[in-house]
């Protein structure tokens, strides 16, 4: 059943992410189980590479005992349903087992700026002071700018065989759309791609690995702010004696997606500038990147449309996003 599910692109974090949403916590312990289970055949290094952290965060879901037979029966029948009725997806790459699939080099520890980054954005979700958490995540893409450049110029210097590759991101309701166009930001800034499925509740981020981690740990830390920064708003809308909570929200989300790409991008700017303006060989390296980049997105993902969101109402909710607001857009399938 798994397995099947496997040949057709899906992964366990997109598998557990489906049950979640239309199914209930019993069979979400249950489908955790049978994943450790199917995925114990493989040995370690025919495993692709982002599949052991999304089997590590299978550990968090304790196994399911079921009351009785029947009760037991009954959710391995929902369950195998759903998997059963998963359609093919474009791949994000191998299926596990992959005689063919080359691990990736390993890598003791992690690069010293993302752990950098990840500090600055710990300490942005911690603070309670807007622009303080702002300044935080602004030096954080700084230093993911750069972090990026780095790899690039490495790649080139030593002919590292280096091409674009894929990964999927959660997008979760509520708010999904307003959610879409803030990692759609998020992966702009970083010189990736990402392609929004509606249906099935991710997007799809095309880029080089480098800029693929930090467009996933920067679109986690975002939404957490995000909530946090909301809470505080709404805490004063309704002191105001507002009760249209739903289009608050609904309005802050869009116009903080559309906030945040525009700092991102302002932030990262400067680096490229910087790094590119002696006359050095970076701007070609980073134009081959983006038509890489493209063109890998383009064959995964042939017809897209681009969606402009209409219909944002809430004006005090909208009144915490930008200065200068555009209609927000993100690509889908």
């Amino acid at each position: 059943m798994l397995r099947r599910a496997w040949e057709r692109g899906w992964q366990p974090a997109d598998v557990l992410r489906l049950v979640r949403r239309d199914l209930d916590e019993p069979h979400i312990r249950l489908a955790a189980a049978l994943i450790r289970t199917e995925t114990l055949r493989y040995a370690p290094g025919l495993l692709p590479a982002r599949w052991p952290a999304q089997l590590a965060a299978l550990d968090a879901h304790e196994p399911w005992r079921a009351p009785d037979r029947f009760t037991h029966a009954t959710a391995v029948l929902a369950l195998y349903r759903l998997v059963l009725r998963l359609p093919p997806i474009e791949p994000v790459g191998p299926a596990p087992g992959t005689p063919l699939h080359v691990p990736p080099p390993h890598r003791d520890d992690e690069p010293r700026a993302l752990t950098r980054i990840r500090a600055l954005l710990a300490k942005a979700e911690a603070t309670g002071y807007p622009q303080e958490a702002e300044a935080l995540t602004a030096k954080a893409q700084e230093l993911m700018a750069r972090h990026s450049v780095d790899e690039a110029l490495l790649a080139a210097r030593t002919h590292r065989p280096d091409a674009p590759g894929a990964c999927r991101v959660g997008v979760d309701a509520p708010y999904e759309t307003a959610k879409a166009i803030l990692l759609d930001a998020v992966a702009g800034a970083n010189r990736c791609r990402a392609v929004w499925n509606e249906a099935f509740g991710f997007s799809t981020v095309v880029g080089f690995e480098a800029d693929l981690d930090v467009v996933e740990l920067l679109h986690t830390s975002l939404l957490v702010q995000g909530l946090a920064a909301m809470t505080t708003a709404e805490a004063g809308q309704r002191a105001g004696g507002r009760k249209r909570t739903k289009t608050f929200r609904q309005a802050f989300w869009m116009a903080y997606a559309q906030r945040v790409g525009a700092r991102l991008e302002a932030a990262a700017a400067p680096v490229t500038h910087e790094e590119g303006g002696g006359g050095g060989a970076l701007l070609p390296v980073l134009a081959a990147r983006d038509v890489a980049v493209a063109d890998r997105a383009e064959r995964m993902f042939p017809e897209t449309t681009t969606t402009r969101v209409r219909g944002v109402r809430d004006g005090a909710g909208w009144a915490e996003g930008p200065r200068r607001p555009r209609t927000p857009a993100c690509t889908r399938v």
